[in-house]
């Protein structure tokens, strides 16, 4: 759809709200998160769940999905201005979604769902009644995650679009501190190469003096009317002697660039304070498109014996906003140059281009494009008391990649049954990374080259407990390990029965009263069978009286 035929259907179809209370926000679009960008906003249900939730457009119900993307319970409407609206962490669907939702399960024996539905389908109108609010999914608190994609590229866009004339904000940004970034030996800030946080009400009355070529970024949140949270800001303009170096706009973000976020917040520091700090510069290998520079990457050259003039704006979508002003005065310095000098076993990658560690035992595979920018690794080999290969880390600190990346490891020694090698990862949690096997090498991906990883077997079920609640339910709890659960299914009397994950559990329920099994008032066979990822099985057989 080309754009003048978008604007014109946008014009012409008309948004509404998606709750019957008043539409406050706890979180704005393109919020930054670690490793994502809030790619919706979340709509405030009055602290509770089961608020009836409605379309905000015409259109169709395109999509439902059922334990995928963190999202719990979700409906997908696409609407014909090219856009689709997805609503997310729902509590039950109306009863009619529900039914296809539960045809689709059956059809496909999995609980998991990711329904696709035709325009004519499931059509809906403004203000139709499609679910009712929850907390399913990864969700803390009651409340409606609402987002809006581009329908044709997938794109995150503001819902605040079409939203905005339903939200009240009269309140502008609010700059909290800069942070300073000498570039590495070829800049100075107050006499020091080292990064430096000024906050930003005292820089006016502060003499600051500079020399060379420095960064800045910016500690900032937005604030609304009945909104209780720190939120995104919008937009953020740096202009030096009145001339624009520097705006970032946040109103449509693909999805892969969503880990970009760790480049262009202030990552390291956000992990030691909880603070982003956003740069006002890009870093050579972000290719975030919200970020627009000059020639020099936002990044200031302090070149000149004189005032340079620093001016922040900052703004929202309602047209608020709120400046920052102050001045850095031009001192010539000497600056150190700090040539690249490897230590034994070090390497650098290069942000421009595909990098590869290779030895004997493993290989890294970091396409071109995956890095912010050029970073020094060193492998760092060490023993894991219960792996099957040496263990192995590229970074001390936690360096997220921009996406996946591969890796393969090779085991030290025989084991009864290869199938069974998967790659861990020793993070905070031991996470499974993958068990595909070619050749002796087990390959796995990796997005963090702080982790560490190594070979880890895996020849045991995983344990399944089973109990009923009353006469109703029959619930069983899961739990494995090592390689983690996969998948389960459920069948009474070998035809498939659906098991229903009890949200932020280990655990899944079967409501006796909704099977799809004739009343007889006879027992039947019931059988539970886990699976983790390493293809281990366990079966739970029992008795039912339907």
């Amino acid at each position: 759809m080309g754009f003048l035929s978008s604007l014109l259907l946008s014009a012409s179809l008309t948004f509404g709200s998606p709750v019957n209370h008043p539409l406050t926000l706890a979180g704005n679009f393109g919020e930054p998160r670690p490793n994502h960008f809030h790619a919706g906003i979340d709509v405030r249900t009055e602290h509770v769940e089961g608020k009836p939730i409605f379309s905000i457009a015409d259109g169709y119900v395109s999509r439902i999905t059922v334990g995928l993307h963190g999202f719990g319970n979700a409906l997908y409407v696409t609407h014909p201005n090219g856009y689709t609206s997805v609503y997310c962490h729902l509590k039950r669907f109306i009863p009619q979604i529900a039914a296809i939702t539960r045809k689709w399960q059956y059809a496909n024996e999995t609980w998991e769902a990711d329904v696709r539905l035709k325009p004519t389908d499931f059509p809906v109108t403004k203000g139709q009644l499609i679910a009712v609010s929850g907390n399913t999914g990864a969700s803390l608190a009651p409340h409606l995650h609402l987002e809006l994609h581009e329908t044709k590229s997938g794109s995150f866009a503001d819902p605040l679009m079409f939203l905005s004339p339903l939200v009240k904000d009269t309140t502008p940004p609010v700059g909290h501190s800069i942070k300073v970034y000498p570039m590495s030996g070829e800049g100075v800030f107050n006499g020091s190469a080292g990064t430096q946080v000024l906050s930003l009400s005292s820089l006016p009355s502060r003499r600051n003096t500079a020399w060379g070529k420095i960064g800045f970024a910016i500690w900032a949140n937005d604030y609304m009317e009945d909104s209780f949270g720190r939120l995104g800001v919008y937009r953020t303009t740096l202009m030096v002697d009145g001339r624009e170096v520097f705006c970032s706009t946040v109103d449509s973000i693909h999805p892969r660039y969503n880990r970009n976020v760790n480049s262009w917040g202030d990552y390291w520091h956000f992990l030691m304070t909880k603070v982003w700090f956003m740069k006002s510069f890009a870093e050579p290998g972000n290719a975030l498109p919200l970020l627009k520079t000059d020639a020099d990457r936002g990044i200031i050259t302090i070149s000149e014996e004189r005032p340079y003039d620093i001016r922040y704006i900052l703004s929202d979508r309602f047209g608020n906003s709120r400046e920052y002003s102050f001045t850095v005065h031009g001192e010539r310095q000497d600056i150190r140059k700090a040539p690249l000098m490897l230590a034994p076993g070090e390497r650098k990658f290069a942000y421009d281009r595909h990098n590869m560690i290779k030895s004997a035992d493993i290989i890294i595979d970091i396409p071109r494009g995956l890095l912010p920018g050029d970073v020094v690794v060193k492998p760092v080999v060490r023993q894991h008391t219960t792996a099957k290969s040496k263990a192995y880390s590229f970074y001390p600190a936690s360096y997220p990649l921009f996406n996946w990346a591969d890796i393969s490891m090779k085991p030290n020694g025989s084991v009864a049954d290869a199938s069974k090698l998967y790659i861990e990862c020793d993070g905070a949690f031991p996470r499974f990374c993958g068990n595909e096997q070619a050749d002796g090498w087990v390959k796995g991906r990796m997005r963090e080259l702080g982790a560490t990883y190594y070979i880890a077997y895996d020849d045991t079920p995983p344990r399944i407990s089973a109990y009923n609640d009353g006469s109703r339910y029959v619930r069983i709890a899961m739990s494995d390990d090592k390689s983690g659960v996969k998948t389960w299914r459920a069948y009474v009397d070998d035809e498939f029965v659906l098991f229903e994950k009890l949200d932020k559990t280990s655990t899944v329920q079967c409501d006796i009263r909704e099977l799809p099994v004739a009343r007889t008032g006879s027992v039947h066979k019931l059988s539970f069978i886990l699976i983790d990822n390493c293809g281990n099985e366990s079966e739970y057989v029992g008795e039912i009286s339907l």
